[in-house]
């Protein structure tokens, strides 16, 4: 059994999490009671006591024919919750509103969480609107302009990356450790990240590291469809995006606040 700073962990508890995890990533996939017994490597009878349990509290949810499971409705109400209580987020709030209104484009706010960027805030572009938000989805940090911004702030040794071979979100996302790390010594020289359709196609995105944390674990960015894009453009973008940054980092400085100061 693992332990954290010497304290056991409650096998319960963490299967519980271990299978909200599973459910959340999976979209708007449905499980079977057969494969999440068999993807978590628990007997059936124990995945279905738990599985019960969390339906009668709204944390998952079940189909007509009791055979299908998904994530719930109270998953929702927590990472609202969490939103809702972040300085930082509501602090962003109207930044990223202006750097909407100035550029026309989508701007994002996002943290690291392990080897991924989790998106908190997005303000959509009128041209080209998304069929559904990214509030509260994830993404590997080698494959967009965020996630770039924030591995750029870290030493090279010290990366969460899986290995040398990188999961390719598109043919133009950087396929070994290598690769990535020369684009990140550019990122660094250069001040923010780009990223050319490495994310999504007929995307470019412009991705600014946060440093109110050292290293930061937020970062804003600014998504163009390649159409739209141009030198002139590109120019005027990169140079809104970095007024708006000093702007958040501005109200943000680094261990001041009210609150509890959570850890990254």
């Amino acid at each position: 059994m693992a332990e954290t700073g010497g304290v056991r962990e409650v096998k319960s508890a963490g299967r519980t999490v271990e299978l909200l995890e599973l459910l959340a990533a999976r979209g708007d996939q449905p499980a079977r009671l057969r494969e999440l017994a068999e993807e978590l490597g628990v007997p059936r009878s124990s995945m279905y006591a738990l599985l019960k349990t969390l339906i009668d509290r709204g944390w998952v949810r079940t189909d007509v024919t009791g055979s299908l499971y998904g994530i719930g409705i109270r998953a929702l109400l927590t990472g609202t919750s969490y939103l809702d209580s972040d300085p930082r987020v509501r602090a962003a709030r109207p930044y990223l509103d202006e750097a909407s209104d100035a550029l026309g484009e989508t701007i994002h706010f996002a943290r690291l969480d392990g080897g991924d960027v989790v998106y908190l805030a997005t303000r959509e572009s009128h041209e080209y609107l998304r069929p559904f938000s990214r509030v509260g989805r994830r993404l590997p940090a080698h494959v967009g302009a965020l996630g770039k911004a924030l591995l750029a702030e870290r030493i090279d040794g010290e990366l969460p990356l899986g290995g040398e071979e990188l999961a390719q979100a598109t043919p133009n996302t950087h396929r070994t450790r290598a690769a990535l790390l020369a684009d990140l010594k550019r990122v660094r020289e250069r001040g923010h990240a780009i990223d050319r359709e490495e994310g999504v196609l007929g995307i470019v995105g412009f991705g600014f590291a946060l440093r109110y944390d050292a290293p930061a674990v937020d970062a804003i960015s600014c998504s163009v469809p390649t159409a739209r894009l141009t030198e002139g453009r590109e120019e005027r973008i990169v140079a809104v995006m970095r007024e708006i940054r000093a702007k958040i980092e501005a109200v943000v400085p680094r261990g001041t606040g009210t609150g509890p100061r959570w850890r990254p």
